[in-house]
């Protein structure tokens, strides 16, 4: 597996919207790279993609006021990501691809 780590002082300034863009980058990567029966690819994206999920937890909108709101649906996604992994899930991963991807919709709107 690769070595990788985020900047967490450039993910931290970044806007939510692509915080969430990026994370579905990796959980898009997650299951294209299964279906491929390429597990060392599909792991390494989830576990970047877990990284991005667990740094927007740790450092996303401290001082917003839905903030347990979006603590709440982020940590439900990352369960949904991880099991999905895990059980090669793929209907799973295709509808959590499909939500961060929304977002991705959204800035380029």
């Amino acid at each position: 597996m690769e070595n990788w780590t985020i900047d967490i002082d450039r993910w931290a300034a970044m806007p939510l919207m692509e915080q969430m863009a990026n994370i579905g980058s990796e959980v898009g990567r997650t299951r294209k790279w299964l279906g491929k029966d390429k597990p060392q690819l599909a792991e390494s994206a989830f576990c970047r993609g877990l990284e991005l999920v667990d740094a927007t937890i740790r450092f996303g909108r401290n001082n917003m006021a839905s903030r347990a709101c979006l603590l709440e649906e982020l940590c439900r996604a990352r369960e949904l990501f991880s099991n999905s992994f895990i059980k090669r899930d793929f209907d799973t991963l295709a509808y959590l691809e499909k939500y961060f991807g929304q977002f991705a919709s959204a800035i380029k709107r």
